[in-house]
């Protein structure tokens, strides 16, 4: 799916607007950063960042991770692009992507951008949407950004490639990446230190931003218990979390 890049800074400020609407979701979506906050890798020298930050959220858990998009916001740090950073080589510890992997047309040209700019060992920590049965179910028939399944990923970005471009969401694209053999080699630099799948229940009875609240806030403690069992089935998960280890130089060269 390709539409005008605009679309990306219309989505931010309505989704503001729904956010201060619906406290249920703060409480939510805590959970999932707290679990990103959980794996960053302190020991790792550099900053850390936050790329597609939309309404900067992460700073209520992270206060120290710098908040980017690829438009200005007030509320955001700085502007960047996933394919063109702005920061030196070496210079990032953890760099954080919340719902912005089914954005890149071109994960494999990102990829290498984020190699450049990442400390040795450093991090890079992925949370998306996951095609398991409540995943397909609800981002297939409620979610406006298509799953994408069937499409073709271009791993590398055309020679002449700006780094600018329209904008692309396939929501299947993590689960097709990161849970799957099928591009193995294109992630040789990288080690997977760990995925985890999320029924995310909680979150999607919750409505998200545009649908119906299904449950009042009070239950949400309820939703969380159920949430814990159900993801220990992937086959059932609607979110994931996927941490990619910059491998040491040498250790590429043998894989």
């Amino acid at each position: 799916m390709c539409l005008s890049p605009e679309q990306h800074n219309i989505e931010i400020l309505e989704n503001r607007k729904l956010w201060e609407k619906k406290p249920l979701l703060h409480k939510v979506y805590s959970h999932f950063y707290r679990e990103i906050a959980r794996r960053l890798k302190p020991d790792v020298p550099g900053l850390i960042v936050e790329l597609g930050s939309g309404m900067g959220n992460v700073k209520e858990y992270i206060p120290q991770c710098i908040t980017t998009d690829i438009f200005p916001n007030p509320w955001l740090d700085r502007v960047e692009n996933a394919y063109r950073l702005s920061f030196d080589k070496g210079e990032v510890g953890n760099l954080i992507l919340f719902d912005v992997w089914h954005h890149l047309q071109y994960p494999g040209t990102a990829l290498n951008e984020f190699s450049r700019v990442l400390a040795p060992g450093g991090r890079v920590i992925l949370f998306e949407p996951a095609m398991g049965l409540i995943g397909r179910f609800v981002f297939g028939r409620f979610h406006h950004e298509p799953l994408g399944l069937e499409d073709e990923i271009q791993w590398n970005a055309p020679d002449g490639f700006s780094g600018e471009g329209a904008y692309y969401a396939a929501q299947g694209n993590a689960s097709r990446v990161f849970r799957s053999a099928a591009f193995k080699d294109e992630l040789r630099m990288w080690r997977i230190a760990d995925i985890k799948c999320f029924s995310g229940l909680a979150y999607v009875a919750s409505g998200g931003f545009r649908g119906p609240q299904l449950y009042p806030e009070k239950l949400l403690p309820c939703l969380n218990l159920i949430d814990v069992a159900l993801s220990r089935l992937p086959s059932l998960a609607s979110r994931m979390l996927v941490v990619l280890e910059q491998k040491a130089p040498q250790e590429q060269k043998n894989t």
